[in-house]
């Protein structure tokens, strides 16, 4: 039985479960949709309506399968419900908690756990939209995911030359966003010395990062959003996106703990 409080289910109804509807599925559909999902049929299953067939699995479900399905509830409503989320963000952060405690970081993806600690670290309503933004959009909109992913690098790299009183030039490019974001940290290539341990091997990670802020603008140019497609463009998939995310995510972090760990200790 999954360990949901009375709020979190009531937030969880609130979203989803209209009187007996869930959202706008047929019954077929739900079916699909919860099949794809846990693997269970849930109308089927319980023979109830859409709404308390939901309600039965989150009573009697383990916590791993109802974090599960609620979790791809969530993105679909953020895919699906743009407009509702903003009025309903309360409910959505709670159902987000409830996600979060019923897994108990057993199967939150690693994506998922670096985002969040990104959110924490960056204390920036701003920055922690664009996180949230870019993770929702992974798995139905992959082609946003991957401009949210570039926008998040271009977002920490600006952050951290304005803490560090950088003047910006507005035509830099987002490699020479990182590029002077590295020189500011001292994290160039050149700034190694050749007798710190495995030297090389710290240049060629560091010299990566550039490679990284390429990588972003060019699927950004040629995939993401922002850009003209002709009638037969097809765009990436999911596991394209999960690719760009990732990277982003992985160079954010480092980024950002750098800057944090030469900031001069507070008397």
């Amino acid at each position: 039985m999954a360990l949901l409080s009375y709020l979190e289910k009531d937030c969880i109804n609130q979203l989803f479960n209209q009187g007996g509807y869930v959202l706008h599925f047929s019954t077929p559909e739900f079916d699909r949709f919860t099949f794809a999902s846990v693997g269970i049929p849930l109308c089927e299953h319980y023979q109830l309506s859409k709404g308390k067939s939901l309600n039965a699995f989150i009573d009697g479900g383990d916590n791993i399968s109802v974090a599960k399905l609620l979790e791809d509830l969530l993105n679909y409503y953020a895919a699906k419900y743009e407009d509702k989320v903003k009025d309903n963000q309360q409910a959505v952060d709670v159902c987000w908690e409830a996600v979060r405690k019923l897994y108990d970081g057993k199967a939150f993806s690693q994506i998922a756990k670096q985002s969040e600690r990104l959110i924490d670290v960056f204390n920036s309503e701003y920055i922690a939209k664009q996180i949230r933004q870019m993770n929702e959009a992974i798995e139905k909109h992959p082609t946003d995911a991957i401009g949210k992913a570039k926008e998040l690098l271009e977002s920490c790299c600006h952050t951290i030359l304005s803490g560090k009183n950088v003047s910006i030039n507005k035509d830099w490019t987002v490699q020479q966003l990182v590029k002077n974001t590295c020189k500011e940290l001292k994290l160039t290539p050149e700034d190694i010395p050749e007798t710190a341990k495995a030297s090389d091997i710290i240049k060629q990670i560091l010299g990566n990062l550039s490679a990284v802020s390429a990588g972003m603008a060019e699927l950004r140019n040629a995939y993401g959003t922002g850009h003209g497609k002709v009638s037969t463009y097809k765009g990436l998939s999911p596991r394209h996106a999960r690719l760009a995310v990732g990277a982003a995510t992985t160079a954010v972090f480092f980024l950002w703990e750098t800057y944090e760990e030469q900031k001069p200790p507070i008397l």
